[in-house]
């Protein structure tokens, strides 16, 4: 092989294995101490991306915002780049008449796709996000902390036998999230509490995405929810 040809095979080479980055952060991470890396600037929407649904996202005072609307899907805002190994943070706080959701792990695709899931063909449309989901559940039921497969396989996690944590949830206020995944491990907390601890590996790649639910037609468009201090650190 020729010393050209050489080099363009292994930036090719390089590229493809890059795909799927043990960490990455938005097109400006902001570095902080103890390992941490900032995926948002606090200023703008630079490293995301709109998929799925027409919600309204916007920055204000600090935070990414997300509000329903009327007559559409569930609508994701999703990191640019991939992630693999990593313990993920995030500060949240939801209007008590929505249902919320942080994806990670997840993906979308460009054209419907059909997978093989449990044995059985499962139809994907065209940027419908779908994936792992950090519950955010501000009703009675309290699930916020488990973890749903979006648009695949449903509950993996719930929190029906985990009171502490459904307890943990601070309605009306800011809570903290946190996630964390190592291979076929997968983990969350809700303000400190364990929520969700299990295996699991269709996926052990993906983007973040910040869930608004849709609403449908006879939904009350306007419920908000805030994300803050969105933070990755990388793991091994």
């Amino acid at each position: 092989m020729k010393r050209m040809e050489f080099i363009n095979a292994f930036a090719v080479a390089l590229a493809a294995a890059a795909g799927c980055l043990v960490i990455a952060g938005c097109a400006s991470p902001q570095q902080s101490s103890g390992g941490w890396t900032s995926l948002f600037d606090g200023q703008s929407l630079d490293g995301w991306e709109q998929h799925s649904g027409k919600a309204d996202y916007r920055v204000e005072d600090g935070c990414i915002v997300g509000k329903t609307v009327a007559n559409t899907g569930n609508s994701f805002l999703c990191t640019k780049r991939n992630f693999s190994n990593f313990v993920f943070e995030f500060e949240f706080k939801v209007a008590t008449n929505m249902n919320s959701g942080v994806q990670f792990r997840s993906e979308w695709f460009d054209e419907e796709k059909t997978l093989t899931i449990d044995g059985k063909p499962k139809k994907i449309p065209a940027d419908r996000v779908h994936g792992y989901q950090y519950e955010i559940d501000p009703s009675a039921r309290a699930f916020t902390g488990g973890v749903y497969d979006e648009a695949r396989r449903g509950w993996l996690a719930d929190l029906k036998e985990n009171e502490a944590a459904r307890k943990a949830f601070k309605q009306g206020e800011w809570n903290q999230g946190r996630i964390e995944c190592r291979g076929d491990s997968i983990k969350t907390w809700i303000n400190g509490v364990p929520a969700a601890d299990f295996k699991d590996s269709m996926t052990l790649c993906g983007v973040f995405g910040l869930q608004v639910h849709g609403i449908g037609k006879k939904g009350i468009p306007g419920s908000e929810i805030r994300w803050r201090n969105i933070r990755i650190k990388k793991l091994k």
